[in-house]
């Protein structure tokens, strides 16, 4: 499948780089109205006549549809509660089976699903598992049975889960949480969609290890143990971000290094933060590869798990043995590599050091959420997050303000519930439902004031909107509205 820069060759460089569109997303997101070949070649005699920008925006317009509001007659009723508000947008953000279009990014899906909102007009592959938890929440179990679907369906298709159904995200991955959405369906319908699944989970897996493409993906260690890293197949500027990834070039002598580093950060789903900067500040500094993120090896050993699961249960010992030697194996990695004995708490492991690395992020509560650590490891991490992490409006993602979204003061909804049920399953349910209250309650006072619930917040100071980032945060939004219903269902708010 051809890239926007693939088919539209000086067109899409033009209009990317005289930014005729203020979001790079806009342009690799317009459906064209006509052959791809005919557009170029009217493109090159335009070049010439008249290069200007307001010809260029003209000529687009001509030639593609672009995007704009996708529920142009959609207002909030503030007299909606939350949970109302929150169950009206499922079927605003969702999206019916695409049909396919010739020159369009968009990866045609064959089953409805939900989007995040706002400038996000396709599917995206974490997100969607926290969107998840709250269609259970409003019995929208067929929609979710579509969404794995869909994503089982990109995993036999492609070999993995693409960042989103685009063309342009078809050189990585985001998190994968296939897993847990499997898990989360198990609850409604029983442990044989896991049978159902285990192609898929297992295909998943093999991407991750580096057998279906050469991704480099897995990192050896000293002692032979396998852990992984973000690592994406393309050196190339991104498509939807060309202009930023073109300007940050000329501050360095390694474009491709750049790049590589700036999608693999895309491919983690923190894009950006201080977390991947060598030194915690800028973006030149960026070294995701050189990194082993704890929180990624955490949901490695879910997925190791799962297919022991699935092959147990289709009587294959053999294939369950070998899953649980692995998931175990990646367990006591975990604890090993990322555990810093100091002050409890886990963090990334510096590839080119051969030690920790020393950015403290609240990914650092992730293997109790998948109840990896031994318990008597809860209290000092509960020490160090009440210290450092739990704020007014909720937990925050670092404790560097670098101005990128991804950083202090924001906090994300993903975080805040992984960090929650993390609390719970070691049994402090006292603190968990602090910091439930402490967000829902953050949510909540945003949409009394807006009508909107936001991809990001500000967890510092409460009056204020979260900042940062290469777009202005956006509404609707997917994995808020689905972690917020969660919340609000599974820790009643305090009178």
């Amino acid at each position: 499948m051809q890239t926007p820069d693939e088919l539209y060759g000086n067109l899409f460089k033009d209009v990317q780089l005289k930014r005729i569109f203020p979001d790079n997303k806009t342009f690799v997101d317009c459906i064209p109205k006509r052959k791809a070949e005919a557009i170029v070649s009217d493109y090159e005699h335009l070049k010439n006549d008249d290069p200007s920008n307001e010809a260029i925006l003209k000529f687009v317009e001509e030639n593609f549809i672009i995007p704009g509001d996708d529920a142009p007659g959609y207002h909030t009723d503030l007299k909606d509660n939350v949970i109302e508000h929150i169950e009206a947008l499922w079927n605003v953000l969702k999206r019916s089976a695409d049909k396919p279009v010739e020159g369009s990014s968009l990866i045609p899906m064959p089953y409805p699903y939900i989007v995040p909102g706002g400038r996000f007009r396709e599917v995206f592959y974490w997100d969607s598992y926290f969107t998840m938890l709250g269609l259970a929440e409003s019995n929208e179990w067929e929609t979710i049975e579509n969404m794995i679907d869909n994503f089982a369906f990109l995993i036999h298709k492609f070999g993995f889960i693409p960042n989103g159904n685009r063309s342009y995200f078809l050189s990585r991955s985001q998190p994968p949480y296939f897993s847990c959405m499997i898990e989360l369906l198990a609850t409604h319908t029983g442990d044989e969609v896991y049978k159902k699944y285990l192609p898929a989970l297992q295909k998943e897996y093999d991407y991750w290890m580096d057998k279906t493409y050469t991704t480099k993906h897995v990192v050896q260690m000293n002692d032979g143990l396998v852990l992984n890293r973000y690592y994406d197949q393309s050196d190339k500027a991104r498509e939807e971000s060309y202009w930023q990834d073109e300007t940050l070039r000329k501050e360095t002598k390694d474009a491709s290094l750049l790049y590589r580093n700036l999608r693999a950060a895309c491919e983690s789903g923190w894009d950006f933060s201080g977390r991947w900067f060598e030194d915690g500040k800028t973006f030149i500094a960026i070294q995701t590869i050189n990194l082993i993120p704890v929180d990624l090896n955490c949901l490695l050993y879910h997925l190791e798990s799962s297919i022991a699961k699935a092959y147990q249960l289709n009587n294959d010992s053999k294939n369950a043995g070998d899953f649980f030697d692995k998931a175990s194996a990646r367990k006591n990695a975990i604890n090993q590599y990322f555990y810093g004995e100091n002050d409890g708490w886990y963090y990334d492991y510096n590839i080119s050091e051969q030690k920790l690395n020393n950015q403290k992020t609240i990914a650092g509560i992730t293997p109790f959420f998948f109840n990896i650590p031994p318990q008597d490891y809860i209290e000092k991490a509960v020490k160090f997050f009440e210290k450092n992490f739990l704020k007014d409006g909720g937990a925050v993602t670092t404790l560097i303000n670098t101005e990128q979204q991804w950083d202090w003061p924001n906090g994300w909804a993903p975080l805040q519930w992984i960090t929650i049920k993390a609390l719970d399953n070691y049994g402090r349910k006292d603190i968990a439902e602090e910091l439930a209250h402490r967000w829902a309650m953050l949510n909540i006072k945003v949409y009394r004031n807006t009508g909107k619930l936001m991809e990001k917040y500000n967890v510092i100071d409460t009056n204020l909107t979260a900042g940062g980032g290469e777009y202005p945060s956006q509404d609707g939004f997917g994995w808020t509205n689905g972690v917020l219903l969660k919340i609000l269902k599974a820790y009643p708010l305090k009178s």
